[in-house]
């Protein structure tokens, strides 16, 4: 698959840019609860060299009660110059799962208008198979301004989402586990129903991926997209539990070159909590 560095670059691309003075890698790690993972403890242990450790909770919009929405701009770019991270630079996200959480800073990073962004296919256990080198000490930084402006297309809200659930359009995808789908399998957040979005197909992200956690060709992508009975001439709206895998379907979509997809933030989170949206079981 072709280095491309708005999207995925491989192990090999950031190997060779790794030096490069305008090169900034995030790790971006996290992990659901019931994983018993401390991603910051990980950073801290052992990282790429030069990354710098971003948290997702954080780095959220801490006025909604729902978890990690996107923040204002005016918080993202703060965060983002107390880290060293502005204009002009090329960024390069990774996760320690080998693609989980990398691809929701991706969309982040789009969602305020930077586009040069690319998620590290494979993440950081690619990296590591490798014997590529880490380090755990703290990158030097210093201050870079940065300019965001949010793409309001790009992001979807609960009412949007209702309206596309009633007309059939734009097309709803969700990238939750089958059994999560179907509601056969509990929610891993309490208080939360079991079920889907009516209307909306399912397309569970692990299927875009290889088994070393880097992304499938454009072909097989395509395949599994046409699988799940999504038209890739529609407008796409992704979602999943609290929009951090709906970004892989994202990513997915913009390696195929298809630019009209938006993700509900909310997610299941946010439409799972309230009892007046209908909610659909099975297939």
């Amino acid at each position: 698959m072709p280095e491309d560095p708005t999207t995925l670059v491989s192990t090999d691309w950031l190997s060779q840019h790794l030096n490069d003075p305008d090169l900034r890698i995030i790790d971006g790690s996290w992990y659901l609860p019931d994983a018993g993972r401390d991603p910051r403890v990980e950073y801290e242990a052992a990282h790429i060299p030069g990354a710098r450790f971003v948290d997702l909770d954080e780095l959220s919009d801490n006025r909604s009660d729902l978890p990690h929405m996107a923040p204002p701009p005016e918080k993202f770019m703060s965060r983002m110059r107390a880290l060293g991270i502005g204009d002009g630079h090329q960024v390069v996200i990774y996760d320690g799962a080998g693609m989980f959480s990398a691809a929701r800073f991706w969309w982040l990073f789009r969602l305020m208008g930077k586009t040069d962004v690319a998620v590290l296919d494979g993440g950081l256990a690619k990296w590591r198979a490798e014997d590529r080198p880490v380090e755990d000490l703290a990158p030097v930084v210093r201050d870079r301004h940065m300019t965001a402006v949010r793409q309001n297309h790009l992001v979807r809200d609960v009412t949007q989402v209702a309206a596309a659930a009633k007309l059939g359009e734009p097309q709803i995808v969700d990238a939750r586990s089958p059994a999560r789908f179907r509601g056969e399998e509990p929610e891993p957040r309490p208080g939360m129903r079991a079920g889907h979005i009516p209307g909306s197909a399912n397309l569970h992200y692990a299927v875009l991926l290889n088994g070393d956690g880097t992304m499938k060709s454009p072909d097989d992508l395509r395949a599994a997209f046409k699988t799940a009975g999504i038209d890739l001439e529609r407008p796409v709206v992704t979602t999943c539990g609290s929009g951090v895998t709906a970004a892989i379907l994202s990513l997915a979509l913009e390696r195929l070159g298809h630019r009209d997809h938006a993700l509900y933030d909310g997610s299941w989170s946010e439409w799972g909590m309230y009892s007046d949206l209908e909610v659909a079981t099975g297939d």
